[in-house]
């Protein structure tokens, strides 16, 4: 900890992350074979308005908000890194307005082809019932925890190293996961009138 984008991930545990680790190969062939500069984004967490619901921060408000239990993996030992929709957005920007140039040198992830690897995250990991905490303030509800054993396929921490973005294209995130959580709330309020 923390992950780095050059960090050995040849034995992943779920089909999600060898999905992930797929992709990266092929575009590192792609652009070994054919020059076409590409980037290859890890997203650490991501969550704000206009998520995916089946996420935890999703689900959590639905359930909270509805006076459901929510299920609590590993009994709530669990570390995120929580990055803000905001903050992957400007991550993203930054990586299509400055394409790796084709100069034979390393570039992040280890690649010397036009083809590079970033994490984009908070750079904080949060305990999940953090998490859990800052919903309740901002539904103005408790929860009620369904405490249960880790998933199969899931992991303890994950935590991004984003040196190489933050030195190469200035990355930098602010959004507090207090500020997130309100903001993802007061969305979804106002999006389902609840």
């Amino acid at each position: 900890m923390p992950f780095r984008a050059e960090d050995r991930v040849d034995d992943p545990i779920s089909l999600y992350a060898a999905t992930k680790r797929a992709d990266e190969l092929m575009s590192e062939a792609y652009a070994h074979l054919f020059r076409v500069p590409q980037t290859g984004l890890r997203f650490f967490t991501v969550y704000g308005p206009w998520g995916r619901p089946d996420m935890a921060l999703w689900r959590f408000t639905k359930a909270i908000l509805e006076g459901l239990p929510i299920d609590v993996y590993n009994r709530g030992d669990m570390r995120r890194d929580f990055t803000y929709i905001d903050d992957i957005v400007n991550g993203v920007i930054a990586s299509l307005d400055n394409p790796p140039v084709d100069d034979g040198q390393p570039k992040a992830g280890g690649f010397a082809t036009p083809h590079r690897l970033y994490n984009i995250g908070n750079n904080r990991p949060e305990p999940l019932m953090e998490l859990i905490g800052e919903i309740e303030k901002a539904c103005g509800r408790k929860a009620q925890l369904n405490m249960l054993p880790m998933q199969d396929g899931d992991v303890h921490e994950t935590y991004a190293d984003i040196d190489a973005i933050a030195q190469e294209l200035g990355y930098a995130p602010k959004t507090s996961i207090r500020t997130g959580v309100g903001n993802f709330v007061s969305w979804y309020r106002q999006f389902y009138g609840v």
